[in-house]
């Protein structure tokens, strides 16, 4: 594409021309060349919606789409190719060009914080769901960066943490979405990850982006660090990297011009690495585009209806004893729960965005049914975190670290949080060097004991009418906030007066980051709930006619940058859920999570539903599945363990993980996921591939018919039940004397279908070679080996409803 253009620009380029695209310019850009008419390529994060330039929060508002594993539960390519076309809208409204997205990293654990950002724990539903996203960004025009390559499956330490994992499980499981990426979707770009993999960083590693990237699978894009996840000028240069990300550079510039000059760079892979970019630019409209970056909020009612049926889609129904779906209530229905009034939509960290707006359950119920026709209680809570205040905030900007002075800028916040990305304070301070005063007024509503907290990427402390309350300067010491650049943490309590106004300020002074260039705080304010809250929420669940009990977690909790602790709902949610259904047979419980939990109540409550961050229609898809206005489409994307120690991470050796000495050690091989149950025998709480319907489905007649590539298979679904529905039937391929271990079926192909009552059809599945290979690591081939082969056709992981035999010869197929 534009080949003659681009190698006309690059014979006219000088050296530090070429160099000054292999860096960014800013954060988001890479700078113009005017004198050649280049423009400037702009990027923005994802990958569930488009955030624009600017840091974490309070951004040019924008579409937020289901987080990547409700999507995952979709099982539907053609649904991500939606969402990937109206998401190429949404990176055009602010004013860039490729969207840094998706993420694909796999569910190597039930811990990772960023679980709820990746699709599943299985490579092969990754891969199909990823290929229908990017042909949806890519065919409006947007590029896609396909991320992280390769290994971060943890967020402990990720950006300098050693991922030590075998080739053959990085080319079955790993890299699998990856190569699908390059050679089925064409995606134009690649982020390398932060971590080290098998002791070299991702981003200078020869072998990770130029043997396999670029020479197995014929990659012809660009290859862009994570942010400030570049170490070296040269090592990065010759082993793929094309661009370094953020600017202003670190290791390119002037070092690169020299490490040219003196032969540490060739001519001819500088020129490679700048007409990656260039090739980017055309297939994006960068090249030429010179026209002023704007960033707009277009609200549109096509993305609003998108993102609600993609939410109901995801969504999926994990018990039901009849209760679902809920017809028209008779009396009040009990709305419990700290996610009930919260609208949980996203996940948190780079994937953060700033709404057009948010449906809390509480107010998807109340537009379908009237709030009079609902009573509500909290509970309990659910933070991880003391709660924001909403608030005009002042905020005075000081050019020295000790508040001294005159204020050199000033300006207002709606929340207590910041991240200040350079420039800052409108370029009036050095990013490393600042402090800032922020203040605002405090009216409480009840009489009583409050929670002052805070944490910061920098030194902070809080005050409370100038008494300090909780101390974040003097003791600071590293935590798991901001990315592992932030302290946990620290909370105060005081006693305060209902309806009297208080003045609460915070004092910010910057440190120098370790390896992430930015600032940020964040302020809270709670009220501890008790015994009396959970008493008066079974109160109102006991009057009920029906109890929707909406739990979980949130984007504190479920982060880029911190990996989970445990797998149970945090605070007094348990004793909550339990004592809302002993007081009423009719509880469902609404989960809103990025992965499993553990359910100690689960044989009390009479339907689960999980509902992950489905984007901001949040409450209407609920209400939508709740009352069958839509079907609850979604079916596990990873397994749900009955408890913690039964995840395939868990081990008595912490180098497996969280790591350890720098070193986390993927002992498992190719056993994660429901590979990892079935070998050890262990029966999940949900099984990967569950979810029910509101309707019922058999599968039949499985026929096998070999073809010069494989098999074909034929199967029949049939719609059994009084409505219409939708179901996914899966299927796994098993080899029954393999050589080398292999898992006892894996998931190669499925197909989701809706039928009405009584309907069947006819499904094929066309299974290549490839579908039962392994990769042989002496040969460095896919191998499939002689012998018969068990492939199973169900509704999960474990219900498998009909298998046939396939019988294969010898064969080594090409990478």
């Amino acid at each position: 594409m534009h080949t003659t253009t681009i190698e006309t620009l690059l014979d006219e380029m000088t050296v530090e021309e070429q160099v000054s695209l292999l860096a960014g310019e800013d954060f988001w850009s890479l700078p113009p060349i005017p004198r050649l008419g280049i423009g400037k390529l702009r990027v923005t994060d994802g990958p569930n919606g488009a955030r624009g330039g600017g840091g974490l929060v309070d951004n040019v508002p924008a579409a937020a789409f289901p987080v990547g594993i409700a999507l995952g539960a979709s099982w539907n390519p053609a649904l991500t190719e939606e969402v990937g076309a109206a998401l190429a809208q949404e990176v055009r409204s602010k004013g860039a060009h490729v969207l840094l997205a998706p993420t694909v990293n796999i569910h190597r654990s039930v811990a990772n914080g960023r679980n709820f950002e990746c699709y599943s724990e299985d490579p092969e539903l990754t891969a199909a769901l990823l290929v229908g996203y990017i042909r949806g960004l890519q065919g409006a025009g947007v590029g896609a960066t396909i991320k992280h390559f390769a290994g971060n499956e943890s967020e402990i330490q990720r950006t300098t943490m050693s991922s030590e994992v075998d080739e053959r499980s990085l080319r079955e499981i790993y890299l699998r979405p990856f190569e699908d990426a390059v050679k089925k979707a064409g995606s134009w770009a690649v982020m390398s990850s932060y971590n080290r993999l098998n002791g070299t960083y991702t981003s200078e590693h020869p072998w990770l982006l130029t043997d396999v990237l670029r020479g197995d699978w014929g990659f012809d894009g660009v290859v862009m660090s994570d942010w400030f996840g570049s170490h070296s000028t040269s090592e990065t240069v010759n082993a793929g990297l094309d661009i370094e990300m953020p600017g202003p550079t670190r290791d390119r510039g002037d070092k690169l011009v020299a490490a040219v000059a003196a032969g540490e760079v060739s001519p001819e892979t500088l020129r490679a690495r700048a007409g990656n970019v260039l090739r980017l630019m055309a297939r994006c409209g960068a090249l030429h585009d010179t026209d002023p970056h704007e960033e707009v909020a277009n609200d549109l009612p096509a993305h609003r209806a998108l993102i609600r049926r993609a939410g109901a889609e995801g969504t999926v129904l994990l018990k039901n004893t009849g209760v679902l779906p809920l017809g028209k209530p008779a009396a009040k229905i009990a709305v419990i729960g700290p996610n009930a009034r919260e609208a949980r939509i996203m996940g948190g960290g780079s994937a953060q965005i700033t709404p057009h707006y948010i449906v809390s359950p509480w107010d998807g119920l109340a537009a379908r049914l009237g709030a009079e026709s609902l009573a509500y209680a909290p509970g309990c809570t659910n933070h991880r975190w003391e709660p924001l205040a909403k608030a005009d905030i002042t905020v005075d900007f000081f050019a020295n670290s000790n508040l001294e002075g005159e204020p050199v800028h000033s300006e207002t916040m709606r929340e207590s949080q910041a991240f200040w990305v350079p420039p800052i304070a409108g370029g009036k301070v050095d990013p490393q060097d600042f402090s800032a005063r922020l203040a605002w007024t405090f009216t409480p509503e009840r009489t009583g004991r409050h929670r002052f907290g805070i944490h910061s990427a920098g030194y902070s402390r809080l005050f409370v009418d100038g008494r300090l309350v909780a101390d974040a300067h003097d003791s600071w010491t590293a935590g798991r906030t901001f990315f592992e650049e932030g302290c946990d943490e620290v909370v105060g309590e005081i006693d305060l007066e209902a309806g009297r106004s208080y003045t609460v300020s915070v004092e910010f002074v910057a440190r120098k980051s370790e390896m992430l260039a930015f600032s940020a705080f964040r302020a809270g304010i709670g009220r501890p709930l008790g015994d009396a809250e959970i008493a008066a929420a079974a109160e109102i669940a006991r009057n009920a006619e029906t109890a929707l009990l909406f739990v979980g977690r949130s984007g504190e909790w479920d982060t880029e940058g911190s990996d989970l602790q445990n797998m149970r709902l945090p605070g007094r949610q348990d004793d909550l859920i339990a004592a809302v259904a002993a007081a009423n047979p009719r509880t469902v419980v609404v989960l809103q999570t990025g992965g499993p939990v553990e359910m100690p109540w689960l044989e009390s409550a009479a339907a689960v539903l999980q509902a992950w961050y489905p984007g901001q229609e949040c409450g209407n898809a609920i209400a939508d599945v709740l009352f069958g206005d839509a079907e609850p489409g979604g079916r596990l994307p990873q397994s749900f363990p009955v408890r913690w120690e039964d995840n395939p991470t868990q081990s008595q050796d912490p180098e497996v993980y969280p790591g350890l000495d720098g070193k986390v050690r993927y002992e498992e091989g190719v056993f994660i996921g429901y590979r990892h149950y079935e070998a050890k025998g262990i029966e999940p709480l949900f099984p990967f591939g569950h979810g029910l319907g509101y309707t019922s489905f058999a599968l039949s007649d499985m026929d096998l018919i070999p073809t010069p590539d494989g098999a074909a298979i034929d199967v029949t679904l049939e719609n059994t039940g009084a409505r219409r529905g939708s179901s996914v039937v899966q299927l796994y391929v098993g080899d029954r004397h393999a050589s080398v271990p292999r898992p006892a079926r894996e998931l190669r192909d499925f197909a989701k279908e809706t039928l009405e009552p009584g309907e069947q059809r006819r499904l094929r599945f066309d299974l290549p070679a490839r579908a039962f290979a392994f990769y042989d690591t002496d040969a460095k081939q896919w191998r499939v080996e002689a012998g018969e082969f068990e492939v199973s056709a169900g509704f999960s992981a474990t219900d498998i409803r009909c298998s046939v035999t396939a019988t294969q010869t010898d064969a080594l197929l090409p990478r």
